[in-house]
């Protein structure tokens, strides 16, 4: 019994541990096709976790980028990526492009 327990134990580490990226800190760039333009996003990782997302460039709708901006970020940061990031109503295309641009920074960062 104590042997399954202590299995169980590890295994649960070791799928906790999967989703924990680490990232090398620093500033990184990325672009995504939002819906009218591309969006350029500046991501920072500091001890190598999201610590902020800005959109740093775009041609969209200001109010639609910076809602979609600001309630990404969030998610973005508390999630360490965008897995499981939800893109939000009204702002799709500009959420996907965000998205798509923060995965080409973390991409640089790994």
């Amino acid at each position: 019994m104590i042997k399954q327990v202590i299995v169980a134990a590890a295994a649960a580490m070791l799928c906790a541990g999967v989703n924990a990226a680490s990232y090398k800190d620093g500033t990184y760039e990325g672009q995504g096709q939002g819906n009218a333009s591309q969006i350029t996003v500046q991501v920072q990782v500091k001890g190598g976790k999201v610590a902020s997302v800005k959109v740093v460039k775009h041609g969209e709708t200001a109010m639609l980028v910076g809602a979609a901006e600001k309630k990404l970020a969030k998610q973005i940061v508390a999630n360490n990526g965008t897995e499981g990031v939800n893109v939000v109503t009204g702002a799709s295309n500009s959420s996907k492009g965000i998205i798509a641009a923060v995965n080409q920074a973390l991409a640089k960062a790994k």
